[in-house]
């Protein structure tokens, strides 16, 4: 991968493009449901606008950042530093960014940065989340289970 990685805090006019993100992660499970566009366009600005304010209320002193890459918006990373362990609240790529390495280039990263603190690095994914395979292979285990979540761990 030759392409550069950036990050830069999340300003008003980026909610558009935060939009699309989380939009992208829920076209399959709503292209059965018998709505049109705009009645499905409706219910993701909901689901999301409540996703949104769900992070505010539970990561108030989250990083909250825009992914680049070669300085063109490509996904957002929220990142919360506790005491005892980092956790991502959300790492959400565009379609046209996936399956470049991008994402586990960004989770080495963060894998790198918990070794150095000595802190296990923690995620809540969807347990049919085709990046479940992702973590698993850079030593993400099941800790816990919310709902349709695995909270998967990678220990020090």
């Amino acid at each position: 991968m030759d392409s550069q990685i950036s990050f830069r805090p999340i300003v008003e006019g980026d909610r558009e493009t935060l939009y699309r993100c989380y939009a992208s992660t829920r076209t399959e499970e709503l292209s059965v449901v018998p709505w049109d566009d705009e009645a499905k366009d409706r219910f993701l600005r909901m689901q999301f606008h409540a996703q949104s304010l769900h992070y505010e209320k539970h990561y108030p002193r989250a990083q909250f950042q825009l992914i680049l890459v070669d300085e063109q918006p490509a996904g957002r990373l929220y990142v919360d530093r506790w005491e005892k362990e980092i956790r991502i609240v959300d790492i959400t790529l565009l379609p046209p960014f996936r399956g470049q390495g991008i994402g586990s280039s960004i989770l080495d990263s963060l894998i790198e940065e918990s070794a150095a603190a000595g802190k296990p690095l923690s995620i809540h994914v969807e347990k049919n989340n085709p990046a479940m395979r992702l973590y698993e292979r850079l030593g993400f285990r099941p800790i816990g289970e919310v709902g349709v979540y695995d909270l998967m761990e990678r220990s020090v």
